[in-house]
């Protein structure tokens, strides 16, 4: 199967460790995400991230890497909250409750041990950065005791990538997992929604494709990964 341009495209530019912009879908979020290697982020993208995108700044991971690190999605922890806790269960999410998806994607917050109050551009990349080395070193037999290296809560949200990948949800922390399987690299990317300061809402699609072009960046469909994603079905961790 050929893989679109666009894609492979992206697959080079994120190989580099540089940003490509992904549309999710006019039927779910109608969102364009900043999306680059989680090893690859410095202060400045962050800064990047936080100006020219200015939605949440979060890590996406693989399934695998998350199960094999400890982290579950938060709403299956407050599933499971008792005593004093257990009203917190009626926060969670239920059916219907979203009306893009089935569920969100969260895991947990989490600052690096060796960061300072976690928020700042150097904070959040070191945070970033140990994430990917973290997802990294797990899918490839190494150790990684995630719970002594890092602390929450903290200020970046780890992201749990659906355990059938597109074949269950195509969000973006699906679409940019994906990309990464492409790419060849380690499966943890960092995401962040573009949003215009005008409207107050998402950036339009005309909007992304217009800075895409003015930007020297990759801008990409979410169906053009699903596309892709056929061809990858061969590889590790899937």
């Amino acid at each position: 199967m050929k893989i679109p341009e666009s894609v492979e495209q992206g697959i080079e530019y994120v190989k580099r460790g540089k940003i490509v912009l992904i549309y999710d879908a006019a039927d779910r979020e109608g969102e364009t995400d900043f999306v680059m290697h989680a090893s690859a982020v410095t202060p400045q993208d962050v800064a990047y991230y936080r100006n020219e995108g200015g939605g949440l700044i979060c890590v996406a991971i693989h399934p695998l890497a998350a199960d094999k690190l400890g982290l579950p999605l938060i709403s299956d922890i407050l599933r499971n909250a008792t005593g004093e806790f257990f009203p917190l269960r009626r926060m969670v999410e239920e059916k219907g409750d979203l009306s893009y998806d089935k569920r969100s994607s969260f895991s947990l917050w989490v600052n690096h041990r060796d960061t300072f109050t976690g928020i700042t551009d150097r904070d959040r990349a070191l945070t970033i950065k140990k994430t990917g080395e973290a997802v990294e070193n797990v899918l490839n037999g190494k150790s990684c005791d995630f719970h002594t290296e890092f602390r929450t809560p903290g200020h970046v949200s780890i992201l749990k990538a659906a355990d059938s990948l597109l074949d269950e949800r195509r969000g973006q922390t699906e679409l940019s997992v994906v990309l990464a399987l492409l790419a060849g690299i380690s499966p943890a990317m960092v995401i962040c929604e573009m949003l215009d300061t005008e409207s107050g809402a998402a950036l339009s699609k005309a909007d992304a494709i217009t800075f895409a072009s003015e930007r020297d960046t990759v801008f990409i469909e979410g169906k053009e990964i699903v596309e892709a994603y056929q061809s990858i079905r061969s590889l590790r961790y899937k």
